[in-house]
């Protein structure tokens, strides 16, 4: 059984990353996936795989601080599909900076993305949910939201992880009654763009690793896995949960 058969799914980040796999997982799980993102180039071609396969999806430009174009593009989805069902805050940024080098512009920009983006979305995108009766919404958190990771130096990030689980389990509690559920996922090192360069550094590579007790990287399919569940009815007593999936990680 398809589990998100005929729901209809945003997914922010949707290009490229674990974002492009939690869109063409879902859509192969029979969703209709619209893919948000700023960028164009790369959202069309995750739209033309997936639709390549046989799946259903549509690329909508969105630059997830800009309460302007997420009004627009929750718009185009009522147009075209008259409802949402999921909504997957999967887009972020990382700065790799220790405090003292951290500028208040990076700060802001990785809280601009990883945080106030995910909540003027949310926001925007209840009311659709509240008409509908219900729906899952599905926040990409982090270890690093948990734990300090070492040896590199990520302040900003860390911070911006623990506010997004923080987040997370607030919203769940204002609308539980409304049968909105909100769960957040907390990857640990998956081989994407964004932990290439870490994963394959002679120093931190092997720490990280080392961490790791299941001694190696996660793969994005891994953690759209993840938010399949979550965005489905295996998942329907769940809500304010974050679900880490960091190999042990942060069992250490």
């Amino acid at each position: 059984m398809k589990r998100v058969e005929n729901k209809v799914i945003l997914v922010t980040g949707g290009a490229m990353g674990m974002g492009r796999s939690h869109s063409e997982l879902l859509a192969a799980q029979g969703a209709w996936v619209f893919v948000a993102d700023v960028n164009a180039a790369e959202g069309q071609a995750t739209v033309d795989s997936i639709r390549k396969n046989g799946g259903k999806a549509d690329f909508l430009q969105l630059d997830v601080t800009q309460e302007a174009q997420w009004n627009a593009a929750l718009a185009q989805i009522t147009e075209r599909a008259g409802r949402l069902d999921v909504l997957v805050n999967n887009a972020g940024i990382l700065i790799l900076k220790p405090m003292q080098d951290t500028t208040n512009d990076e700060w802001d920009r990785v809280f601009d993305v990883n945080v106030r983006g995910l909540f003027i979305g949310t926001r925007a995108a209840v009311p659709l949910m509240q008409k509908a009766g219900g729906g899952t919404i599905v926040n990409m958190g982090s270890m690093s939201g948990i734990a300090s990771n070492i040896p590199q130096n990520q302040v900003a990030y860390n911070s911006s992880k623990a506010a997004v689980h923080m987040m997370t389990k607030s919203l769940a509690s204002e609308f539980a009654a409304q049968n909105i559920r909100v769960n957040a996922i907390a990857p640990g090192y998956i081989d994407t763009d964004m932990s290439r360069g870490g994963i394959a550094s002679p120093e931190w590579g092997p720490i990280w690793r080392n961490m790791t007790p299941m001694d190696r990287v996660g793969q994005p399919d891994e953690i759209a896995a993840a938010t399949l569940f979550l965005a489905s009815p295996a998942s329907s007593y769940i809500t304010g949960e974050v679900l880490v999936a960091d190999g042990g990680y942060t069992t250490r």
